[in-house]
């Protein structure tokens, strides 16, 4: 059996989902989250199953480096775009929730604290729809 041909994965920065995402932030009032300091990407040529992805930078690198906690939200434009407006507002959501309350660098899992971010995400696009 041959191997599957590796796509070409190509990053580039995206605006518009940059604008989408703050106005998100501001909506869900994420007062914690400075939105200076994330970082929007769009993927094409990507074999991965996810919608989109979160990235953090690891503390080692912020001290060394002496920069801030950074965070990249990246959308993987073949599964992100055939979505609806509604599904691709809860993954934007669903990537924000695993940004902790310190905004440390860090990643909050799928559980936490009592919490899972799908149900979390139902309950906070609801909210957003109320106002």
């Amino acid at each position: 059996m041959g191997k599957k041909k590796r796509s070409n994965l190509q990053w580039k920065e995206d605006l518009f989902l940059k604008k989408q995402l703050n106005s998100l932030v501001k909506l869900l009032e994420f007062a914690h989250i400075p939105h200076k300091q994330v970082f929007c990407y769009r993927t094409t040529g990507s074999t991965a199953r996810a919608y989109a992805r979160i990235w953090a930078f690891p503390k080692i690198f912020q001290e060394v480096l002496q920069v801030p906690p950074t965070y990249v939200i990246e959308v993987l434009s073949e599964k992100f775009d055939r979505l609806n407006d509604e599904q691709k507002v809860k993954v934007l959501i669903h990537e924000l929730l695993h940004i902790p309350k310190n905004f440390s660098g860090s990643l909050l899992p799928h559980r936490y604290g009592g919490k899972r971010i799908d149900k979390e995400v139902d309950r906070l696009y609801r909210m957003m729809k109320s106002k």
